[in-house]
């Protein structure tokens, strides 16, 4: 059947794909659009599919917040470019959204949440190929509240750092304030309540060690009693320095973040800053650089 130059046009504007692409996938479809647009998916995938080793370290971190459920998720892009693309934008606010509707806490399970009628991971896949680069979702975490507890959330640079927390007994500004503090500061628990018992005693381990090595090499050295006391100074020390509640609050260094809520209480926190923990391998990045030059 002839392809009409309408029905291109309309599966177009419906994938974004290119113009020749759309009139393939309508011919081998006998003009059905539906079909069509299933055609142009799998190829989608099957382009997201040869990128899969390409290494996704930029993108975007970015939080929803949704009546009494909120949610942090970072999703990945080759490049910064991608990352300030309009439509990548609306795909990661768009997943921020479905998590903290749904309340999901792993990316197994975001990648199967439906939106208008498509599961996340086929939605990705077939931005990654519209777009042309390889797209991902890293990491998300949802969070819900009660009465008397309200959330903050804070984006920093466009979204390279993202953070979100839910404080009880607080006003919604401090809450800012203290989502604010996180993306800058970098607190790794939230109290030194958190901070499990194999990190105390490996951080204990160092500090005696270090600890018995100066003592050795000092002209006059300290009995064991006062050698305990430096040991679990520089313990105190080391872990206030990790803990949210102990940090120096970033608007006034001379209070603590827990001085600064004053009744207030975090409850829970999170931070992601985008590419995080990833490591481009020297090895890759002439194949990189090669496979960007030749898409």
């Amino acid at each position: 059947m002839a392809i009409s130059a309408k029905l291109v046009k309309e599966l177009r504007e419906k994938t974004g794909a290119g113009m020749m692409d759309c009139k393939k996938a309508l011919d081998a479809t006998n003009g059905d659009l539906e079909a069509a647009f299933d055609w142009l998916r799998e190829k989608g995938i099957a382009k997201a599919a040869k990128k899969a080793d390409r290494i996704a370290a930029e993108g975007l971190a970015a939080f929803a917040i949704e009546g009494d459920k909120a949610a942090l998720v970072e999703v990945n892009s080759e490049t910064d470019f991608v990352a300030k693309n309009e439509e990548f934008k609306e795909l990661v606010n768009m997943i921020a959204k479905a998590v903290a509707e749904a309340q999901v806490n792993t990316v197994e399970e975001t990648l199967k949440l439906v939106v208008d009628g498509q599961n996340l991971d086929t939605i990705i896949k077939e931005k990654t190929g519209k777009i042309g680069e390889k797209l991902s979702l890293r990491r998300v975490v949802a969070m819900s509240k009660s009465e008397g507890e309200t959330f903050g959330a804070y984006s920093h640079m466009g979204g390279t750092v993202a953070a979100l927390v839910k404080v009880a007994n607080t006003d919604d500004e401090k809450a800012r304030d203290v989502a604010m503090h996180v993306a800058a500061s970098a607190p790794q628990y939230i109290s030194e309540d958190e901070i499990p018992e194999d990190v105390r005693e490996r951080e204990l381990t160092v500090l005696k060690t270090q600890a018995l090595e100066e003592n050795a090499k000092a002209a006059k050295p300290k009995p064991e009693n006062i050698l305990h006391k430096i040991v679990e100074g520089r313990l105190k020390k080391n872990f206030k320095e990790v803990c949210l509640n102990d940090q120096a609050f970033i608007k006034n260094p001379d209070q603590t973040v827990a001085q600064y809520l004053g009744n207030g209480k975090v409850e829970m926190m999170a931070r992601f800053k985008v590419g995080e923990g990833i490591e481009k391998k020297e090895e890759n990045f002439a194949a990189e650089v090669a496979a960007q030059m030749n898409a």
